[in-house]
């Protein structure tokens, strides 16, 4: 079902579809960066396309390749019951200019994937009305999903709030004692019940 969409995306857009294909029931259309947000809107507007639905959105690295990073978007439509694998891809070598159109404000519930991507790989979204770290903290350096970030990097240590910062009593945790916490390691699970 869904390579018809990938014909109406190359009927409609021409050239800015790079290519298409469809492996093992995934229908996939690659597109240049400059089209990304059109096309998607295309892809929820037209009613004969319908994809009211964004399944996922992420980025993924290819050091060797240039351009350096794909974004990729998942989509669904729940009425047509078909499915689209959208690629674009972005950045140079050394992953700059890696960013693209948000469509969070096409489909809301991608402006979390999008902040993910930006956070863990560096790609920027355009556009984007809260574009920040989501997972790491602030301070964090680099993108550690990009296949580059060294494994044993050690990141800026935060120092703890004051109590004077917090405006509150910051309660320390003592260490778990030997019998709390995560207690499966150190303890026979049948022991307990009469059997061995």
């Amino acid at each position: 079902m869904s390579v018809r969409v990938l014909e109406a995306l190359k009927a409609k857009f021409g050239d800015a579809v790079l290519e298409t294909h469809s492996d093992f029931g995934d229908d996939t259309a690659v597109v240049t960066p400059g089209k990304w947000k059109e096309i998607c809107r295309f892809l929820r507007d037209d009613p004969s396309m319908a994809f009211d639905m964004s399944v996922d959105l992420c980025g993924v690295d290819y050091p060797d390749r240039d351009p350096r990073f794909e974004v990729v978007l998942h989509l669904y439509s729940v009425g047509k019951r078909h499915r689209l694998r959208l690629k674009s891809r972005v950045g140079d070598a050394e992953g700059d200019g890696a960013e693209i159109d948000t469509v969070a404000d096409i489909w809301i519930g991608v402006n979390w994937y999008e902040r993910e991507t930006y956070d863990l790989m560096g790609i920027s979204f355009k556009g984007h009305p809260d574009l920040r770290r989501i997972l790491m903290y602030p301070e964090f350096e680099g993108h550690p999903l990009r296949k580059d970030y060294p494994a044993n990097k050690t990141q800026p240590l935060v120092p703890y709030r004051t109590e004077e910062e917090a405006g509150l009593t910051l309660e320390k945790q003592a260490p778990f004692g030997a019998d709390e916490g995560m207690p499966f390691g150190r303890r026979a699970w049948g022991s307990d019940r009469g059997e061995s």
